[in-house]
């Protein structure tokens, strides 16, 4: 039987109890945006109601002592959709509709292609930072966006007519990240953290074997994503924090993907040259801590607390998960967060909001008590 064992409190980014991100819509947000899509308010009326329930959120936030805050992504109908469509030289598309009306109520058939030369341009995400920063006030204002590879990997899918060449496409991906951190520093974001379901993607051997059946090696496509990565957050500042959140997939409770890391532990756990990983780890899906062995000298953030239901994780028994793990990462290294964020999409998962808050609250208490 592994006993809990304790180390030592942090300040700094990635801390010891943190957040992926999004939050559960209010009932503020979901009415503006119903009545925003019937034309009853402007977009002018609703951003100002976003700011006012995003300052409620951060009020909650601050109130139960996180040390790094969010939006909540109250102003994204997606965790990823809207950064993609914000890029200069992509467009929205309605994917073809399934048979199924219970897959349809648990997913909105929308994606992106690239119809121009991408760049980041004037991306409307810069100014959303920056009010968050502003409305955040002393304590950090952290920054999601999804990751390159999954750019790529999605806009693969979909087709592309405008990049023939892989290689120009891979670069041009490379510029936009680049001109995006760097445009993202200089609004002040220290805490970045890319959330990428790519890799929960190459985990699974289903999927694994859908990739080879259209003629892709996966093994191949990681090595290039590690590379891709790598090559965009090359240019980071020393004093900003770059995260990678891998997930297999949180779409109204929903999941995607299963199978645990070590199909490409050795590749992302062992190349990939971001400071931390946020690991999904609240089920089986997600496999056992032993691919955590080719972690170097990054940070793990173990997403032991699940966001997909309301039930309580036991404290205890996530100390006994957290002294599993650092079998295989030093404790020092090791932080805790939820598995995901509480609304991948505007449609939030399956809990109350009271729900989201306890899970917040069980992940504080329980960091606290192990890292002292």
């Amino acid at each position: 039987m592994i006993s809990p064992i304790t180390g030592s409190a942090r300040n700094a980014p990635p801390f010891r109890y943190d957040i992926v991100g999004s939050f559960l819509r209010s009932e503020g947000i979901k009415t503006a945006r119903s009545l925003f899509e019937q034309g009853e308010i402007t977009a002018a009326q609703l951003q100002e109601i976003e700011s006012q329930e995003i300052a409620e959120l951060l009020k909650q936030e601050k109130a139960l002592g996180l040390k790094a805050v969010t939006d909540g992504e109250f102003r994204r109908s997606w965790w990823h959709l809207d950064f993609f469509l914000g890029i200069e030289g992509t467009h929205k598309i309605t994917l073809n509709q399934s048979n199924n009306p219970a897959k349809e109520n648990a997913q909105r058939a929308e994606s992106f292609k690239i119809t121009g030369k991408i760049s980041f341009g004037d991306h409307p995400m810069l100014a959303d930072y920056m009010k968050l920063q502003q409305m955040a006030g002393d304590t950090m204002a952290k920054m999601t966006i999804p990751a390159p590879s999954l750019f790529h990997f999605v806009q693969d899918y979909n087709g592309n007519e405008v990049y023939p060449d892989r290689d120009q496409l891979f670069q041009d991906i490379i510029t936009v990240y680049r001109d995006a951190i760097r445009a993202f520093y200089e609004a002040g974001c220290r805490y970045l953290q890319m959330d990428d379901t790519t890799w929960g993607t190459l985990s699974s051997g289903r999927h694994r074997a859908h990739l080879r059946s259209r003629g892709v090696d996966p093994d191949q496509l990681a090595r290039d994503y590690v590379r891709l990565i790598n090559e965009s957050i090359a240019d980071k500042p020393e004093d900003m924090t770059i995260a990678l959140h891998v997930c297999r997939g949180n779409l109204r409770s929903t999941w995607f993907a299963a199978g645990g890391y070590e199909p490409v532990a050795e590749v992302l756990f062992g190349g990939a040259q971001v400071d931390a990983f946020f690991l999904e780890y609240d089920n089986e899906r997600s496999g056992d801590f032993a691919p955590l062995r080719f972690i170097k000298d990054q940070f793990v953030v173990l997403g032991l607390v699940t966001t997909k239901h309301g039930g309580l994780e036991n404290k205890e028994q996530l100390k006994l998960r957290i002294a599993e793990a650092a079998e295989y990462v030093d404790i020092d290294k090791l932080c805790l967060s939820p598995q995901c964020g509480f609304a991948s999409s505007e449609e939030g998962n399956i809990l109350t909001e009271e729900e989201q808050w306890d899970k917040i609250r069980l992940i504080i208490e329980t960091a606290n008590e192990v890292w002292i």
